[in-house]
């Protein structure tokens, strides 16, 4: 019988996890740093991101196109991401070529130069990625939306920061906070693979082991509170856009499942969903409309977002608000929590079929719980969950004097 998660931490504090699945032949491997874009102070906005960009521009032994190349001969895939709370640098190979990719994750992870010539270069890419979502009103609002939740917190910044931090960014700068804000101990290597956990293991410990160990003491400002407010912007758009949401739970707080599955009932990715059914189906009045639901370490956030024509805006606010109003109102009965319950285990299946998204999983559930749940353990949990809590959270999360409203409204030309 398999284990179901393997787990070994190195003597420099990084941690190897390792799940091994034999009906691939594909390896999905990467390293999570417990750094984001919160860690960042309101000089520096956007310096984890531009870390992530300057990780592929040359490191001790490798130029860029080596670096680039490495996976590509073998038609492997590498890359990487930041959120709010972590950084991923990760890649997906035919599971024979392993070595490669444990190899030059390494390099970038933890032995860039930062070279002044290619930080010049990059501040270019990153501004036309900046100007990317800006030219998108349903990125931009999604963006902006978490500095209306969080106001005067690095977790209301833009992960790609401002043009003006941008251009202030130098290799000492880089240095400085890798320095400040990368715990060793704090980080995990992840593989989901056809191989054994002793074959990983001695691919793993001629890279890993010789990493230095390094330790800080690092505590996260807290969020200082929030205050429900409105506001509208004019842009040159052709359709109003809205997001509308709040504080949600954080990543302990047992009834954040719940407010998953509250999530998913209203604006779910199935075309059934409550909102979609009301604003969509029936009135014709959007296209789609999107939950959002994120947790961090210590608080949280939810939000709904949709389009729709500016002569029907205020029509299709009024329905959304009904049918949160039903939600707070009216308990689900058993056979609709039932329903639901299956369809987010049936969501979640799905999902662990997809083993580079499962691979990260692991990887955070990791550094946010020490440990990594079995699809049996989530079940149980959707399984204990009542009626009572869903009507609960609704009521003190989704009542309109609790939430925020963004609305960028089309200019008057």
């Amino acid at each position: 019988m398999l284990k179901e998660f393997n787990v070994y931490q190195y003597p420099n504090g990084i941690t190897l996890l390792h799940k091994q699945v034999t009906s691939t032949r594909i390896a999905h491997c990467g390293y999570i740093f417990d750094v984001g874009s919160r860690d960042e102070h309101i000089k520096n906005q956007g310096l984890a991101h531009f870390w992530e960009h300057m990780a592929f521009k040359g490191t001790e032994k490798r130029k860029t196109f080596q670096i680039l190349s490495k996976l590509e001969e073998v038609g492997g895939d590498l890359n990487a991401y930041t959120t709010k709370e972590k950084i991923w640098f990760h890649a997906s190979l035919p599971f024979n070529h392993l070595d490669r990719a444990v190899d030059i994750l390494t390099d970038i992870s933890f032995y860039s130069t930062f070279p002044e010539k290619e930080i010049e270069k990059e501040k270019k890419g990153v501004l036309e990625e900046m100007h990317m979502y800006a030219d998108s009103p349903e990125d931009a609002i999604q963006d902006e939306f978490e500095s209306v939740i969080f106001p005067n917190h690095s977790l209301g910044y833009n992960i790609l920061g401002t043009e003006k931090t941008l251009y202030s960014f130098k290799k000492e700068d880089l240095i400085k906070f890798l320095k400040k804000n990368v715990d060793t101990s704090r980080v995990a290597f992840v593989v989901l693979s056809p191989h054994s956990f002793s074959e990983v293991k001695s691919i793993t410990d001629s890279y890993l082991s010789h990493i230095k160990p390094h330790h800080i003491l690092k505590e996260r400002e807290k969020n200082k509170g929030f205050k429900p407010s409105t506001i509208i912007k004019s842009i040159d758009a052709s359709q109003t856009h809205c997001i509308i949401g709040g504080l949600g739970l954080n990543i302990k707080e047992e009834r954040r499942l719940g407010l998953f599955l509250l999530s998913n009932l209203l604006a779910g990715p199935g075309m059934t969903s409550m909102l979609n059914m009301a604003m969509r189906e029936k009135k014709g009045y959007v296209y789609n409309i999107d939950s959002n639901f994120t947790s961090y370490t210590d608080t949280g956030l939810f939000s709904f977002y949709f389009a729709t024509e500016a002569k029907q805006f205020e029509k299709a606010l009024d329905v959304f608000h009904k049918e949160l109003e039903k939600v707070r109102e009216k308990q689900l009965s058993t056979i609709q929590l039932h329903k639901l319950k299956e369809q987010i285990k049936g969501q979640l299946i799905m999902a662990e079929e997809n083993n580079s998204n499962f691979m990260q999983m692991m990887g955070k559930s990791y550094l946010d719980f020490g440990k990594i749940d079995s699809f049996e353990q989530i079940v149980r949990k959707i399984d204990g969950i009542q009626s009572k809590e869903i009507i609960d959270l609704a009521n003190q999360l989704m009542n309109p004097n609790k939430m925020s409203k963004l609305i960028y409204e089309p200019e008057v030309k």
